[in-house]
C-alpha cells in the first residue's frame, strides 16, 4: 500500500451476541508496527449493519492487516460480508471533489438575447457580477469586534455568516439567577445585520457541567431546574425570535448529560419542543464534537449519533440539522468523507459548526490541513454550511486556530481562506453572443447583476442561482434607445 494514497473501505457487518455493540475496523502495518482506526459500526446480532470509513498511511507498507475489533467482550464472532477496499491517487481524489463541487455548489446559465422584434442578437457583451454568496461560510466572533473598525471590516469582506463564541451561552447572559444580560449578543447580532450575514444561535444549553452555570449547578431540586431552563428558553428565544437562523439546542450530549441526568431522558425532548414552540423559523440542531475528526471516541461515532437522533425523534422531536464541530488534529479526509456520506442518509442538512486545527501543529501544517477539510466539507453535497472557529481576543489569540495577526495580516490558515473564497465565487464573467444569440457559462450559486449591451441598445436585471441539475435559462430583448422609437 503506498503513501500519499487515500483508501475508503465498507462491509457489512453483524456480530454474535447479545445486544448492540460497537464494532472497529482497522489497519495495522507490519513494517511500522503502527495502527489506525478506519471505521466503526454500531452493530446487532439479528441483522447486518453497514460500515464505512477510510485512511491514509504516513509511508509505504509492504504488508498490512485490516482486521475487526468489538468494544465489548460481548461478541464471540464478528460476521462480514462484501468487503470494498478501493484506492485513490491524489489526483483522483481531488477531480471527484471538483467534479462534484461542479454539481451541487454551480450551475450553467444560457443567456438568450434578442431584439425588439424576437430576432437573435450576434455580438452582444455580456457582463456578469456576482453579488453574494449562497452557500454560507463564516467565522466565530466574539465581544472584541465591537468598535473595532479594522476587526469589522476584515470579517465584512470575507464573511457571510457568524455564530458568537460565548456571548449567547448561558453562563454569559444569566451569570446570577435572575440577573440577565444581552448587551453584548445585541450588539452582535446588531453587527451581524447590518453585515448583511446570517447568524447561528450557539447554544441554549450545553451538557457539560463544567459550562453551566454556577447557580445552575447548585440548584438543589428538579423542579428548580426545570423552572431554571424553562426561564432560560423563554427570555433567550422570546427575545431573538426571527434573528438566528439556526439554534444549537443541545451542545455535546453525546459525551456529557448534565440536564438529562437530573431531569430524566425526556429533557432534551422537552427542550427542543419548547424551542420550536418559541421561535418557529429556526432550525434546530445537535451540536458535538470527535464526529468527523476522530474515528476511536465510541461516544459519537456517525452510528452514535443517529441513534441518539432516532431515541429523540421516537419521542417525538423532529430533527433538523446536524452540527458537527470539526475540531481537528491531523484529519483523516477518507473518513470524513465516509462519515458525512453516511450522515447524509439521513437527508438533514450538516454543518461544519467550528472547524479549526490543533495549535499543537506548526502554522503551515495547519493551514494544509485546513485546506483540505474545508475542500472536503464545500464538495459534500450534504454539507450546507461551514463555520470557522477562529474568534479573535483582546490579546489578539485564538482558541486554536488564528487567520491573521493583531494587525489583521495574513496568517498561513488565513491565506488559504482567502485563496478558497476567491476559487468560490464568480466575481465576472464577460463575454459575447454566439451566432445564436446566446452566451453560456458555468457561475456558483449566488444573486448576480446581468448587463447586456449592443450597439446603442442595453438591458440590466438580476437573477439567482440556486441547486438544481436544469441550466437557467435568461431571456433578454433589447430595446431600440428612446430617438430611435420616436423615428419608427
Amino acid at each position: 500500500m503506498s503513501a500519499g494514497m487515500a483508501y475508503s473501505f465498507s462491509c457489512w457487518v453483524k456480530f454474535n451476541g447479545p445486544g448492540t455493540i460497537h464494532v472497529k475496523a482497522k489497519i495495522l502495518s507490519l513494517d511500522n508496527a503502527g495502527s489506525q482506526c478506519l471505521g466503526t459500526a454500531l452493530v446487532r446480532n439479528d441483522c447486518w449493519s453497514f460500515l464505512k470509513g477510510g485512511f491514509t498511511l504516513n509511508s509505504p507498507s509492504q504488508t498490512s492487516v485490516l482486521y475487526f475489533q468489538a468494544a465489548t467482550a460481548n461478541a464471540s464472532m464478528v460476521s462480514i460480508r462484501s468487503a470494498s477496499l478501493q484506492p485513490f491517487s491524489p489526483e483522483q481524489w481531488s477531480q471527484h471533489r471538483e467534479d462534484r463541487i461542479q454539481l451541487i455548489r454551480k450551475r450553467f446559465v444560457n443567456v438568450h438575447v434578442s431584439d425588439i422584434s424576437g430576432g437573435r442578437v450576434v455580438g452582444a457583451k455580456v457582463a456578469v457580477r456576482q453579488m453574494s454568496r449562497d452557500f454560507p461560510f463564516g467565522s466565530a466572533i466574539s465581544k472584541t469586534i465591537l468598535g473595532n473598525k479594522p476587526y469589522q471590516d476584515w470579517f465584512r469582506k470575507r464573511f457571510n455568516a457568524a455564530v458568537f463564541e460565548n456571548e449567547l451561552k448561558w453562563y454569559a447572559t444569566e451569570p446570577a439567577p435572575g440577573k440577565e444580560d444581552y448587551a453584548l449578543a445585541d450588539q452582535l447580532l446588531q453587527f451581524v445585520q447590518s453585515s448583511d450575514a446570517v447568524a447561528r444561535g450557539h447554544n441554549i444549553f450545553w451538557e457539560d457541567p463544567k459550562y453551566t452555570p454556577w447557580w445552575v449547578k447548585n440548584l438543589t431540586s428538579a423542579d428548580q431546574l426545570r423552572a431554571a431552563v424553562a426561564g432560560r428558553i423563554e427570555s433567550l428565544l422570546s427575545r431573538y425570535k426571527g434573528d438566528f437562523v439556526h439554534w444549537d439546542v443541545s451542545n455535546e450530549m453525546l459525551h456529557f448529560d448534565f440536564y438529562e441526568s437530573r431531569l430524566g431522558r425526556n429533557a432534551t425532548t422537552d427542550f427542543f419542543r419548547t424551542a420550536k414552540r418559541a421561535d418557529p423559523l429556526a432550525t434546530l440542531f445537535l451540536n458535538d464534537f470527535n464526529v468527523v475528526e476522530v474515528c476511536d471516541d465510541l461516544s459519537s461515532s456517525a452510528d452514535s449519533y443517529v441513534s441518539r437522533l432516532r431515541q429523540l425523534a421516537d419521542a417525538g422531536v423532529t430533527f433538523e440539522g446536524i452540527g458537527l464541530e470539526a475540531h481537528f488534529g491531523k484529519p483523516n479526509i477518507p473518513y470524513v468523507r465516509a462519515v458525512l456520506d453516511k450522515l447524509g442518509t439521513l437527508r438533514l442538512p450538516i454543518w461544519l459548526t467550528e472547524v479549526d486545527i490543533s495549535n499543537a501543529l506548526d502554522p503551515k501544517t495547519q493551514a494544509a490541513y485546513l485546506e483540505e477539510v474545508l475542500r472536503e466539507g464545500f464538495a459534500h453535497p450534504s454539507v450546507d454550511g461551514i463555520m470557522l472557529w477562529t474568534a479573535m481576543d483582546a490579546s489578539a489569540a485564538c482558541y486554536q486556530m488564528c487567520l491573521t495577526d493583531g494587525n489583521f495580516t495574513n496568517l498561513p490558515a488565513g491565506d488559504v481562506v482567502d485563496r478558497l473564497l476567491g476559487e468560490w465565487q464568480t466575481r465576472e464573467v464577460l463575454g459575447a453572443t454566439n451566432d445564436r444569440g446566446s452566451f453560456n457559462f458555468s457561475a456558483f450559486l449566488g444573486e448576480y447583476k446581468l448587463s447586456v449591451t449592443y450597439l446603442n441598445s442595453s438591458a440590466e436585471g438580476t437573477f439567482s442561482l440556486a441547486r438544481s441539475d436544469d441550466t437557467k435559462h435568461i431571456t433578454i430583448r433589447l430595446q431600440p434607445p428612446p430617438s430611435v422609437l420616436q423615428s419608427m
